[in-house]
């Protein structure tokens, strides 16, 4: 079932349940809900992905570079956004195109010398990720209702566990896409506070690149958590899933006159995903520089010391609406986290996959999802710091990215893998753009890392 089925099946539901709100007597306010319905039913793994990218993890980043920057960073959302849309169609294009993830179609066309490296390195990053990012949900619940941060966080842990292993995925995608409007709450935040605008876009359209080791560092970590190697894996994945589950749809390189009823819907869905994810970034980095940086403010450790922190000079809401935010962007990324992780590991050893099939019928797939989650969660109560984690983990993403986007761009290129279908010229310019970007900011941080 596709998700606009499933919407429309909900809509039906509604109208049998209740003969009073059926078409001719149904009240006006629901209708603007019903349509909502819809047109979320519409969109597919791109929503979804884009705002999982403004997780914890990318909350604590984004705070840190604008209380310790202010505006000064601003202009990377607007430089990283083709760059990020550009690589993360690529992804979902080998999915839609081969029917296969990414390290499945490394498996099978790439030595293990490529594969297992990149897999280590995705459930280490993506483990360290899962444990600050249920950290910062436990502390940022306690902040707004007290209690214990680790019984939260225990909480949340196994509230992403179960939803991903025993609820299917049609609905399951459902309730993601709809907790991505939870990060509105970053823009409402921005109006909740004194923002000099002004100056604010003169930094977004102004590049301002300073070459010292905190500056390359955080810019290595803004392009981390921007464009993450865990959304390509989980893209491709879901777009797979996507489509085993519309009736009719095959991989492309065995129906490429398929290609355009396909990749047209992916590619919009994509671009807006991202374009979502990078206009909430924007305004958590404008939100923490308007509120801490210009009120000297410029060393914050943690998303939930950022939401802390705005109190004094924000208000009571922006605080409120900032903590909320960080607990809703959790429950949405964790399980994204611990399912790209998942992908990876299942597909390396050709185990079965898929947030559709029960429990039964993929064990190891679903063991994976589990154990890299509780051993997130397990973080928390070692001496690691799990909110400090959060800026590394970023940063490891951003260093990780770097062989994963080049065996992308290589796959694509590869007849053995993509049949007789090739990635436009635009296409290539950008994804391989998006590489060197990459790689020239690790190198400029590996520069500079004993200045």
């Amino acid at each position: 079932m596709n998700d606009e089925i499933a919407a429309d099946a909900v809509d039906a539901e509604v109208e049998v349940l209740s003969p009073s709100l059926t078409s001719g007597n149904r009240p006006s306010a629901s209708r603007p809900a019903a349509k909502i319905r819809r047109i979320l039913g519409k969109f597919g793994p791109g929503i979804v992905t884009g705002a999982s990218d403004d997780d914890p993890s990318g909350i604590a980043t984004y705070s840190q570079v604008g209380a310790q920057f202010g505006f000064a960073m601003l202009w990377t959302m607007l430089f990283s956004y083709p760059l990020m849309a550009g690589i993360q169609e690529i992804s979902a294009w080998i999915g839609r195109v081969t029917g296969m993830g990414i390290a499945a179609n490394i498996r099978r066309h790439y030595s293990v010398w490529v594969l297992y490296p990149i897999v280590v390195l995705i459930l280490f990053a993506n483990v360290i990720n899962i444990g600050a990012d249920i950290g910062a949900m436990g502390s940022a619940l306690r902040l707004v209702i007290g209690g214990s941060a680790l019984f939260n966080a225990v909480g949340f842990g196994t509230i992403s566990v179960l939803a991903a292993v025993f609820v299917p995925y049609h609905q399951y995608a459902r309730v993601l896409k709809w907790s991505a409007l939870v990060l509105l709450v970053y823009i409402a935040t921005a109006f909740a506070v004194d923002v000099p605008w002004h100056r604010a876009l003169i930094a977004t359209v102004t590049p301002h690149i300073t070459l010292s080791k905190s500056y390359m560092t955080a810019l290595t970590a803004v392009f981390g958590t921007t464009i993450s190697p865990y959304l390509f894996f989980w893209q491709a994945s879901q777009e797979v899933e996507e489509q085993e589950a519309a009736e009719g749809e095959m991989a492309l390189k065995l129906a490429p006159e398929q290609e355009a009823s396909q990749l047209e819907p992916m590619r919009a869905d994509t671009f807006l995903g991202m374009a979502i994810s990078n206009v909430i970034a924007f305004f958590i980095i404008l939100d923490t520089a308007a509120s801490l940086h210009l009120h000297g403010v410029t060393d914050i450790q943690s998303a939930t010391q950022a939401a802390e922190s705005l109190r004094p000079f924000a208000g009571e809401l922006s605080f409120l609406l900032f903590s909320l935010g960080i607990v809703g962007t959790g429950l949405l990324a964790v399980p994204i986290l611990a399912g790209s992780a998942a992908y990876a590991l299942a597909e390396a050893f050709k185990w079965r996959t898929g947030l559709e099939r029960p429990l039964e019928k993929a064990p190891a797939f679903y063991g994976v999802l589990s154990v890299a989650t509780l051993l997130g969660l397990a973080m928390n109560f070692t001496s690691l710091n799990p909110i400090r984690a959060l800026f590394w983990s970023a940063v490891i993403n951003g260093v990780v990215a770097v062989p994963v986007m080049i065996v992308m761009m290589l796959m694509t290129a590869n007849p053995k893998v993509t049949g007789q279908l090739r990635l436009s010229l635009l296409q290539k310019i950008v994804g391989w753009a998006a590489t060197i970007v990459m790689l020239l900011v690790m190198i400029g941080m590996i520069a500079n890392w004993n200045d």
